[in-house]
């Protein structure tokens, strides 16, 4: 079985992050934390999974990004992954998840992958649409929000359950080629072990230019970006006690939250 794993870099979720009105998108010249997305780690988790129940399956992981992210692939070869190559795009600003989808689904096209993974959505952008973008660019069935699969390989078949609202479960079965954006909680992803890390480091990741792939014209693009407003205000209680104790009440009753 051959399976792709798709990841991203994001942003540490502590990273001060400042806005660039002229691009309408952040400004990625003053953050220098990295690291792979943590939906995608599970992603990658699940593969190395699913190579345990099926040893001859062949792991391979691609990201889209600038000359950094290499450093995400080395995490997930040090996980496990067997293959890696970097789609390399210099892009600054906002990079449609279109465009994304088509350099990968371009370079997966003539590869035979039984299974592709990715990450439910980025932490960065939580749009979760190149996974699907992706699966129908080449014709696969997709599954999105999985939370527990089971491969039969004999039967070309993949047992699959979503997650879905009020934590209800939606159960299926899809043929094999498939791609699945992958939920948190679904597995506990691994660390790196350190012999697998000191041997991605003597590899040499294949490097594919984005322009050199596919000439993509984006479909989409920001109109504004700005930090949310704070919009809780307080409310001081005075008075005894038991005034306070009954305004609080009644203001809890008003809002249905109490009965």
């Amino acid at each position: 079985m051959r399976i792709l794993l798709c990841i991203k870099e994001v942003p540490e979720t502590d990273a001060p992050i400042m806005l660039d009105q002229a691009s309408r998108w952040i400004r990625d010249n003053n953050l220098h934390c990295y690291r792979m997305n943590r939906f995608d780690e599970c992603a990658v988790e699940e593969a190395v999974l699913i190579k345990e129940k099926f040893p001859d399956s062949i792991l391979d992981v691609v990201t889209v990004g600038p000359k950094r992210a290499e450093k995400i692939l080395l995490r997930a070869l040090g996980m496990g992954v067997d293959n890696a190559t970097h789609i390399l795009s210099e892009h600054t600003g906002y990079l449609s998840p279109f465009i994304t989808a088509s350099w990968i689904a371009k370079f997966a096209s003539d590869k035979d992958y039984d299974l592709i993974l990715t990450g439910v959505i980025s932490e960065d952008n939580m749009q979760g649409q190149t996974g699907p973008m992706i699966a129908e660019l080449l014709s696969m069935p997709c599954a999105t929000s999985v939370i527990f699969e089971r491969i039969s390989y004999e039967e070309r078949l993949i047992y699959v359950e979503r997650e879905i609202e009020s934590g209800a479960r939606h159960c299926m079965k899809i043929l094999l080629p498939a791609l699945l954006t992958v939920q948190s909680g679904i597995n506990k992803p691994r660390y790196p072990s350190l012999s697998k890390t000191l041997r991605a480091k003597k590899l040499r990741i294949p490097v594919i230019c984005s322009d050199a792939l596919l000439k993509v014209e984006t479909r989409e693009r920001p109109e504004l970006i700005r930090h949310p407003s704070k919009s809780r205000q307080s409310l001081i209680l005075e008075g005894t006690l038991s005034e306070k104790a009954l305004e609080l009440a009644a203001i809890l009753d008003k809002k249905s939250l109490i009965k």
